[in-house]
């Protein structure tokens, strides 16, 4: 069975400048986050450090992810990227946590800080990551895995202007409680935005149906096609972010011949991959089969043969 894809390719060149944009820019944001003894640049600079890491590892996920198939690994490495988004968000929750943790301290141990630095690199790490933003902004939309990478970075972009509104305010009003405070919101910012991902990502593994499908409403437009007494024991899966699998059987009214036979199934995938847009469908047809008619099994028993 043919499946065409009508999706836009992620392009592993604008990742790997992305990397190099980030590796830029950690370094230059963690001498001057030593130098001028500002907690906020040196979380920054570690959420810099995180964004490397994550967009390492989308690239290597993406470039496995292409790998064939072959006959023990017969659905190939597509969730690569989906167990990289579910890695670099748990990764990103966890620094978020630690941010905390270091800004709690400075809030009873206050340290002099040159915001001078603070407003300079914090400027530049916001031209950087709007550069990288904007090479991952289409590739996001289509990938998991690109749209964790692209998280990191959309944290960056807020955290420095954050970051360079904290060196102003040190610079004119020497406010240095501002630096912790920052500190704290961009480690919410980056714990909040992960969970939504997490959830996804997980929910993927996990092998759940996507929220937008409905049973009853799949159940009554196969049911329209002539023949077809009922559809029952459904499993519907999410091999990455484009491919969603269905299986289920096709209970039909008549003994039919073989031939009709395969020609109704055409009939019933052609329904359910353009009104409901799965990518690979699998049917078994049944006639006057004792099982259970239910949309979903509940028994991990299959019943073999029949009544």
């Amino acid at each position: 069975m043919a499946h065409h894809h009508h999706h836009h390719d992620v392009k592993g060149r604008n990742l790997l400048i992305a990397i190099i944009l980030n590796v830029i820019i950690t370094l230059a944001q963690l001498a001057g986050g030593l130098y001028s003894g500002s907690l906020a640049l040196l979380s920054d600079a570690l959420h810099n450090f995180s964004d490397v890491m994550s967009l390492v590892i989308s690239w290597f996920a993406q470039k496995l992810s292409h790998k064939e198939a072959d006959e023990r690994r017969t659905f190939g490495y597509k969730r690569a990227e989906i167990l990289a988004a579910l890695f670099n968000a748990s990764v990103l929750v966890g620094i978020g946590f630690f941010i905390i943790y270091e800004a709690i301290i400075r809030f009873f141990h206050p340290e002099p800080i040159d915001s001078m630095w603070v407003i300079i690199l914090g400027l530049l790490g916001i031209i950087v990551n709007g550069g990288s933003i904007a090479l991952l902004h289409q590739d996001a939309k289509e990938s998991m895995n690109i749209k964790a990478a692209y998280l990191h970075l959309l944290g960056d972009v807020l955290t420095s202007v954050a970051v360079v509104a904290g060196g102003l305010m040190m610079q004119f009003w020497d406010v240095l409680w501002v630096d912790p405070l920052i500190s704290i919101s961009i480690a919410l910012y980056l714990i909040f935005a992960s969970f939504t991902l997490i959830k996804e990502a997980i929910e993927v593994l996990m092998q759940f149906a996507p929220k937008s499908v409905d049973l009853n409403e799949i159940s009554e437009a196969v049911k329209e096609i002539s023949d077809v007494e009922n559809i029952h024991h459904i499993h519907i899966w999410r091999l990455n972010d484009k491919n969603i699998f269905f299986e289920a059987h096709i209970d039909l009214k008549d003994n039919l011949l073989l031939s009709d036979v395969t020609k109704k199934l055409i009939e019933v995938e052609t329904l359910l991959k353009e009104q409901f847009n799965f990518t690979h469908i699998t049917l078994q047809p049944e006639y006057r089969r004792c099982d259970d008619k239910g949309l979903i099994s509940y028994s991990d028993r299959c019943e073999i043969g029949g009544c």
